[in-house]
């Protein structure tokens, strides 16, 4: 039976065993999401800067992970490489809840990605395994279909990240991270069983890397204006308006639970407004919102932008996702997702690096600015690179 025309029985066991690990690492993200700033900031007492250059750390080696395991999906395989990424989140919740050492807990960021440089529903913690996943569920799924099934797995992942926030507030900020690792693990076994088709490329020069370059630009100047502000929204609200975390965890559930519903309008978007409007309009408007977040000290206005902004900017992301593998040859997906990963989270890092300065020296309106000024740029590019008519893969 062709894949495109139906999605037979065991493809559909397969994309349910990807789900279930995924729903699982996402719960673990939404715990490690709330926990890890007040763990820094409260329970250890250190500033800003010192999260913000954990969080630079983190999204450098997420970046580096994403490259090499981007290249071993093409080279290796995507099965043994998608248990391999996803085993690293669970490591490292375990690695933190055992130490209180801050060189271990450096290190345990970096191994499960705790960059922050997304919403929970952009996966923002243990972003490593992403690109993997995306690589897997394109080969699990019918091209015509593929937003879609995006949009589905995003908004499972959201939902379950935003619970996971949720449940936050029920535990004591250190034993947080102990449980997130039992969970997160519980999600690998079935991988195993996972089937997919193995077609292994080459080190050779890629043949879409104009494609490439273009997917890898944009997502530079997207991952530098999340830098700047997304790492920094939660210490904001503990910083500016003192919320107790328990607030923040209810806050951040109903960000994500509206996050992860908004995924689910990605295929109508896309069919309406194509590609290019989906994501103008959608950023667009969050552009605005975050601009305005720092100017209004009012704090039911802030959570208002804190519950939709994050919703704005994901959005679109499954029709983002959809077009490059549409537009980049199977061989060299693998390869594509990792660099486009490592173009975004390494950008990423340079501003969170330079928001944990500027928080700390209590220029909150700074880094929001500049996330207007880059989002701009890089909607700009967006109109000047797939603006007209879509060209073959190049």
């Amino acid at each position: 039976m062709d894949r495109d025309e139906a999605l037979p029985k065991r493809w559909r066991r397969d994309i349910a065993l990807v789900g279930i690990s995924r729903i699982a690492r996402s719960i673990a993200a939404g715990m490690i999401n709330i926990a890890f700033p007040y763990y820094i900031l409260v329970t250890l007492h250190y500033g800003a800067s010192v999260i913000g250059l954990i969080y630079v750390a983190a999204t450098l080696a997420t970046a580096l992970l994403s490259f090499a395991f981007g290249i071993a999906t093409d080279i290796w395989g995507k099965r043994w490489t998608l248990i391999i990424t996803s085993a690293l989140l669970p490591m490292s919740a375990l690695l933190v809840y055992a130490s209180g050492n801050i060189w271990v807990i450096v290190a345990a960021a970096m191994l499960g990605g705790y960059s922050a440089t997304g919403s929970l529903a952009g996966g923002g913690v243990g972003g490593a395994v992403q690109p993997v996943q995306n690589a897997v569920l394109t080969d699990l799924t019918p091209k015509e279909e593929r937003t879609s099934y995006f949009s589905y797995f995003t908004f499972l992942s959201a939902a379950a990240a935003a619970g996971g926030a949720l449940l936050a507030k029920l535990f004591g900020t250190t034993e947080l991270f102990l449980i997130a690792g039992i969970i997160a693990a519980a999600g690998i076994p079935g991988l195993w069983f996972v089937q997919v088709k193995e077609q292994r490329g080459e080190i050779r020069r890629l043949k879409t890397k104009v494609t490439i370059g273009k997917f890898s630009l944009t997502g530079m100047l997207n991952g530098f204006a999340q830098g700047l502000v997304v790492p920094f929204l939660i210490p904001f609200f503990l910083l500016v308006y003192h919320i107790p975390k328990a607030q923040m965890a209810e806050y951040a559930f109903l960000s994500g639970l509206i996050g992860a519903c908004s995924l689910l309008f990605a295929p109508l978007l896309e069919k309406h407004f194509g590609f290019l409007k989906s994501m103008l309009v959608t950023r667009g408007i969050g552009t605005i919102l975050f601009i305005l977040f720092p100017f209004v000290p009012y704090l039911p206005f802030a959570v208002l932008v804190y519950l939709i902004g994050p919703a704005l900017r994901v959005v679109a992301m499954p029709i983002q996702q959809a077009e490059l593998t549409r537009r980049v040859d199977d061989d060299e997906l693998g390869r594509a997702l990792g660099v486009n990963q490592v173009a975004r989270l390494a950008a990423s890092s340079a501003g969170t690096g330079l928001s944990g300065y500027l928080f700390d020296a209590a220029r909150f309106e700074v880094p929001f600015l500049g996330y207007g000024l880059v989002m701009a740029a890089n909607l700009y590019l967006y109109v000047r690179f797939f603006g007209a008519k879509r060209n073959p893969p190049a």
